[in-house]
């Protein structure tokens, strides 16, 4: 009986570890805590698979995150600093209160009147990004072929944009490149679709997932190790409210140069640091995601874009040269588009907010600073035969739903079939 009892134990903590892939990969990396603040690691696949006999690149078909950035909103900073500030004044901090809120004051400064405006990694970030697309693809690139690049209005989008313009002009000073910003094309750029977010998160999923978020939720420790008095934070400040604001400052801090001089993630522990990622994983696979709770409704987010990329594709690929069609957007775009494609597992749908760890399902493998989809097109060499295409999500071969031709390379024919159907399915037009 003691030995089935232990081999039943140790099946169970076999699974829990095989399990829970992100509370190891954050142990291993705690940068990847940061969820969407991840800063964009580059191409863990460092060789692609070889093309078909009788095929080469022809065009590129891509979506592109802005690189990493300063936090958005005056909030993001403030909230930090006037909660210890304030603090401060009453004498309510211990004395690495005082040095956190020392930290804050040098964080807030630095972004000072740079709210949300990209930063010198998300500017490299981009360059990397262009100058590894000419060299992995230089047949797309050759001579004077057009490049065709579009950026949401944003002006970290616009300057990602820039970057990574220039990082192909280095490759080619001959390339012919269009390059455009504007209110006209955000209807499929970076979609605005009011009645479906209403439909996100009503009020029942809403409940679902602030009793996960309470699960998860543990300030007491961080709160104790910042003030004095116990009883001044549990009735002055919003211990949760703090903890957060605290969490996205460390985070954001690898998109900034000052990741070079200090961090804020030495104030948390590593189990509350995987529980401020759990909810903010869980909050991006509801709204964005295939969450069966709400239908998976927020991939349909991309349905606009979807359909350009497909329809522009088809034009471009009746082309002798069409080179590439550049999107340089938001992460609200790029994570409901790999979703919506189905792209490696995450298309698959959870139920249970607490399984989304063990079924994978990991927003900074996603959507990290800089993130990007890229559609290679593929042609026979000697003019017949059918277009194939693979996908690379940030510049690692990826797979679709569909009938691969060989390894990671499927039929373009297949890719636009089964995606037209899909969007036919949309309930709301």
């Amino acid at each position: 009986m003691k030995r089935n009892i232990f081999l039943c134990a140790a099946i169970l903590l076999c699974g829990m570890a095989m399990g829970q892939e992100s509370r190891q990969e954050i142990h291993d990396n705690i940068l990847k805590s940061g969820c969407n603040y991840y800063a964009y690691p580059g191409p863990q696949q460092q060789e692609l698979t070889a093309a078909p006999d009788g095929y080469e690149p022809f065009y590129i078909s891509h979506y592109g995150r802005h690189g990493s950035r300063h936090l958005i909103n005056d909030g993001d900073y403030d909230k930090a600093f006037k909660a210890l500030s304030r603090a401060d004044t009453l004498g309510k901090l211990t004395p690495l209160g005082k040095d956190v809120l020392r930290r804050v004051v040098i964080i807030r400064d630095d972004a000072a009147k740079r709210h949300g405006e990209l930063t010198l990694r998300g500017a490299q970030q981009h360059q990397g990004i262009g100058t590894r697309m000419v060299e992995r693809f230089p047949e797309v690139f050759e001579g004077k072929t057009h490049v065709d690049a579009k950026s949401t209005v944003v002006i970290r989008c616009i300057l990602s944009m820039e970057n990574a313009l220039h990082s192909l002009i280095r490759k080619n000073p001959e390339l012919d490149i269009s390059h455009d910003a504007s209110e006209h094309d955000m209807w499929y750029m970076n979609l605005s679709d009011r009645e479906l977010d209403k439909k996100k998160m009503p009020k029942d999923i809403e409940e679902v997932y602030d009793q996960f978020c309470k699960r998860h939720q543990h300030n007491d420790r961080l709160m104790n190790q910042l003030f004095n008095s116990d009883k001044y934070w549990k009735n002055e400040v919003n211990a949760q409210e703090l903890s957060y604001h605290l969490f996205k400052l460390a985070s954001n801090l690898q998109s900034t140069e000052l990741r070079h001089e200090m961090t804020l993630y030495d104030i948390f522990t590593e189990d509350e640091l995987y529980d401020h990622y759990l909810q903010t994983n869980a909050w991006w696979y509801i709204n964005y995601g295939p969450c069966p709770l709400n239908g998976g409704i927020g991939t349909f987010t991309q349905r606009n874009l979807l359909k350009v990329i497909i329809e522009e594709a088809d034009s471009c690929i009746r082309l002798p040269h069409p080179g590439a069609t550049l999107r340089f957007g938001h992460e609200v775009c790029v994570m409901p588009l790999v979703c919506l494609l189905e792209l490696n597992h995450y298309g698959k749908p959870i139920a249970d907010l607490e399984k989304l760890d063990d079924e994978g399902w990991n927003c900074y493998d996603i959507f990290p600073m800089g993130c990007n989809i890229q559609i290679i097109f593929y042609k026979p060499t000697n003019g017949e035969g059918d277009i194939l295409i693979k996908v690379l999500l940030n510049e690692n071969e990826a797979r679709l739903p569909l009938q691969a031709v060989a390894g990671p390379y499927y039929k373009w024919s297949d890719f636009r079939d089964y995606f037209k159907r899909k969007l036919a399915t949309y309930p709301f037009e």
